[in-house]
């Protein structure tokens, strides 16, 4: 366990003081939550100061492109059975808003930290992890972010001296490249639904070959490592063969995969599966992902997909046609603003469904569906679109600024 927290420096009380009166600014004129723009105020102030903080705590950093945010927060609420929890739980994932999470951390015991894909082996670096999860990577971002196999090269790379227990996902190709060159990892099944970026070995460049769950390269010899711990159906199978079952609100297989991956990090820290997995049940959105609100006198889920994988795992949640789906799609900063991955998802998948379209992207998703031989009708607004569409609950499903612009119009 990590030691009692240490009385920081001047210069350290002083760059959290700033950091907090610049994120109350932004507060207060309306700009968010202030985390990022408080904890760049911060390290201005102190560059050290993300490891300082984290001096006191044990850590776990989680990292993937999907599933982040999910399962972050249910390691969290896990890890609360043995002590207080510091967490940014609001997602702001790079380094200036993990700084901002952990200066309101002094009390706590662990710290689990969501982490951009790009930013792992930095913050692993500052911090000394205990623990890293590490859940999936595909195509995300193309305009901004790595190749995926470039990624986990470079994810290979920072963890090779790193001294922290890596849980991994043994299905995921890349996970397994990335992972294996740490000294201690904890292998999970934890499924992979996305496999259109893993079929070329990223050991060598050859065809991984996938007769069941299992995989491997016959040119080199790189194959799925024998996982420890398996997400089977509704269970989690530990290393001793106790399946213990998974009781979520959250919907889905994906997290379910989240909750198995979550179970073996908080193994890592001393807590059983089955407390772990009992306190996961209490865990009924996240950041407003899954949550149901009334707007305009109906029903609306909200649904976060940002890239093709996670459109394949929301288009698995979603009610039975003929339920109407909102379709909205931005391309700002935050989501990237290449918006060619439209392409690579399989949107017959709605075929039966009523369909509306907005978001600042309409147009570009309006040819995609036109191309697909769906039905839709493109709207101006969420007003719009909340009035034409048929009765019954409405599932909304947005990538990153458009959920934001959702959330904001309904009010969650």
């Amino acid at each position: 366990m990590a030691g009692n927290s240490e009385p920081l420096s001047p210069r350290a009380k002083l760059a959290v003081t700033a950091g907090r009166a610049a994120a109350a600014v932004s507060r207060v004129a309306g700009r968010g939550s202030g985390s990022v723009i408080g904890g760049k105020v911060a390290l201005r102030f102190d560059p050290d100061l993300l490891a300082r903080l984290a001096r006191h705590l044990d850590v776990v950093l989680v990292s993937a492109t999907n599933g982040k945010t999910t399962t972050t927060r249910l390691l969290a609420e896990a890890l609360r059975a043995n002590g207080q929890v510091v967490s940014n739980a609001l997602g702001a994932n790079m380094p200036a808003g993990i700084t901002s999470a952990l200066a309101g951390g002094s009390e706590a015991r662990y710290g689990v930290i969501e982490v951009d894909e790009k930013y792992l082996a930095t913050v692993a670096r500052d911090v000394a992890p205990k623990a890293i999860a590490l859940l999936n990577l595909s195509r995300d971002q193309l305009d901004r972010a790595a190749e995926t196999r470039m990624l986990a090269e470079k994810w290979r790379e920072g963890l090779a001296g790193v001294e922290a227990i890596v849980i991994a996902n043994a299905d995921d190709p890349l996970i397994v490249w990335a992972a294996s060159s740490s000294p201690t990892v904890v292998w999970v099944a934890a499924g992979q639904e996305w496999k259109d970026d893993a079929w070329s070995c990223p050991s060598c460049g050859g065809v991984l070959q996938r007769p069941s769950e299992d995989w491997y390269c016959a040119e080199c010899g790189f194959r799925r490592p024998t996982p420890t711990w398996a997400l089977s159906e509704d269970h989690v199978i530990d290393p001793y063969g106790v399946a213990w079952p998974i009781h979520l609100q959250l919907p889905g297989r994906a997290n379910r995969s989240n909750a198995a991956v979550s179970a073996a990090a908080a193994a890592a820290f001393g807590v059983d599966p089955k407390i772990a997995l009992e306190r996961m049940y209490k865990v009924q959105a996240v950041a407003g992902r899954y949550d149901v609100v009334t707007y305009q006198e109906r029903e609306l889920r909200l649904l976060l997909a940002k890239n093709p994988a996670g459109w394949l795992e929301t288009f698995s949640l979603i009610d039975r046609p003929p339920t109407p789906v909102i379709l909205s799609v931005n391309a700002r900063g935050a989501d990237g603003t290449d918006t060619s991955w439209l392409w690579d998802v399989d949107y017959t998948r709605l075929a039966g469904h009523p369909i509306l379209v907005i978001g600042d992207r309409k147009m570009d998703l309006a040819v995609r569906l036109e191309v697909a031989g769906l039905q839709f009708l493109v709207c101006s607004d969420l007003d719009e679109a909340v009035r034409s569409a048929p009765p019954g609950r409405i599932e909304s499903i947005a990538n990153y600024t458009a959920f934001q612009d959702l959330r904001r119009k309904v009010g969650n």
